[in-house]
């Protein structure tokens, strides 16, 4: 996998407005959001470009951290009780801009169903 915006930004070569860090994980504000909280989540020790890289057995532990840290998150930013939305982008049709997996955290407005 090549350098992505987000490799950069986790090795702080790229400023970003950082709501949560962990060994694992970092979360920070999306530039151009999509609702009132509109949080990216992405892994910081593993490179996996998109979902259809995601080994289940080897990456069990990374996929926890990331939903652990979107509820963190969710109730840090008081969107956990009304109700959030994560997603994951998969390929351009997707929407995935950046290939470097990463969780949409949306909340502070209500949804529509379906999206997009």
């Amino acid at each position: 996998m090549g350098e992505t915006i987000f490799s950069k930004i986790i090795h702080k070569e790229i400023p970003a407005q950082i709501v949560f860090e962990n060994d694992e994980v970092l979360a920070f504000n999306d530039i151009n959001p999509k609702a009132p909280v509109h949080v990216l989540i992405i892994p910081k020790i593993t490179e996996i470009e998109t979902t259809r890289d995601i080994d289940p057995k080897k990456h069990a532990a990374l996929l926890g951290a990331l939903y652990e840290a979107a509820n963190k998150i969710a109730k840090d930013l008081g969107v956990s009780e009304t109700g959030f939305r994560l997603v994951l982008n998969c390929g351009p049709d997707a929407g995935q801009d950046v290939y470097h997996l990463h969780m949409h955290l949306l909340g502070g407005r209500k949804m529509n169903w379906p999206p997009g």
